[in-house]
């Protein structure tokens, strides 16, 4: 487990998210299974922890614990699966794996409490070190001659590959504007264009030489993180996934039911933070007639909880976790 992901923020998220330990929880996204063994630690012999991640080399470390129902997808469907449970426990059928496997056909939920199973959802939405070391999965620049890929799904079609050499100038500027915060990110996305009329970009240190030219001396692996930031958000659909995901959180909740989230960069952080405050990940707050805002969730901690210095000296991966706990509202 240690190997392949170190948890982070253990402590303080699963201390957050355990109200009940005879409960139902779910982790959002199981990887290493740090957060989930840690779960299990804590609940009792009636508790339950569905986990989901859509990466399948993350499905070999799951416990042999018949309180774990690890599903193989991505935490976006998180609500259909929670209506699919709802109903197995209303009949009474065993729950598996195997009967959870098409959640994307699963009818919507007819009304809030329908979905409504969860007493808690932790989300780490941080990449795995098993994803950033294994070379053939090009995460990460420090491996030159890795292939551009980045898919978390490793059956999802699209790749870095695909997106550095097939999309439009002018898309790749917006993607390495938005998803990386890229300063400079027009020249990025020309000098990126102008090198793939020479060959295809089929390797990471091919990626590399062609915005070489971007890269301040000392400071080269900065830029490289933003530019493949970018590539991987865009790749993976990220932060799609993730408003999907707070909406079917939220509305899979149990009254007083928590949402522990841990982000690492300041667009999802932002997207959070936003959610929990007006509803949306936009921000905007909307009110009734009677000028009230009704938001599903309530912020625990206003401000975010960060790694003990202690924390990061062990592990520099948590050096830009940011930790935000919401409670679903009896009256959502």
């Amino acid at each position: 487990m240690s190997e392949y992901h170190i948890p982070v923020l253990l402590e303080e998220s699963i201390s957050a998210l355990i109200t009940n330990p005879h409960g139902t929880y779910a982790d959002a996204t199981f990887g290493g299974g740090g957060h989930t063994a840690a779960i299990l630690s804590r609940l009792h012999g009636d508790g339950r922890v569905i986990a989901f991640d859509r990466d399948s080399d993350a499905l070999a470390n799951a416990p042999a614990d018949p309180r774990l129902t690890l599903i193989h997808n991505n935490f976006r469907f998180i609500e259909n699966y929670a209506v699919q449970l709802s109903r197995q426990a209303a009949t009474g059928e065993a729950l598996s794996s195997a009967s959870l496997r098409d959640p994307v056909r699963a009818n919507a939920p007819e009304s809030a409490s329908s979905s409504a199973i969860f007493d808690g959802i932790l989300a780490d939405l941080g990449v795995s070190s098993h994803q950033f070391d294994t070379a053939e999965r090009g995460f990460s620049f420090r491996f030159e001659e890795a292939p551009l890929d980045m898919r978390m799904n490793q059956e999802a079609k699209l790749t870095a590959k695909e997106v550095v050499n097939g999309y439009a100038e002018a898309d790749l500027e917006r993607i390495l504007k938005l998803y990386g915060e890229v300063d400079g990110a027009r020249n990025m996305a020309c000098l990126i264009a102008q090198a793939r009329t020479q060959k295809a970009l089929e390797t990471t240190g091919d990626l590399d030489s062609a915005v070489a030219k971007m890269l301040p001396k000392n400071a080269e692996h900065k830029v490289l993180a933003k530019l493949y930031q970018a590539l991987r958000i865009e790749v993976n659909q990220e932060m799609r996934s993730l408003e999907k995901f707070l909406e079917g959180a939220a509305r899979s909740l149990k009254p007083g039911g928590r949402l522990v989230v841990i982000t690492y960069h300041s667009l999802e952080d932002r997207m959070v933070k936003n959610f929990i405050k007006t509803g949306n990940v936009e921000g905007v707050a909307v009110q009734d007639i009677y000028g009230h805002i009704s938001t599903p969730l309530e912020a625990v901690n206003r401000k975010p909880i960060l790694p003990e210095e202690s924390e990061i000296a062990g592990n520099t991966r948590a050096r830009s976790a940011k930790l935000r706990i919401a409670e679903r509202r009896a009256e959502a």
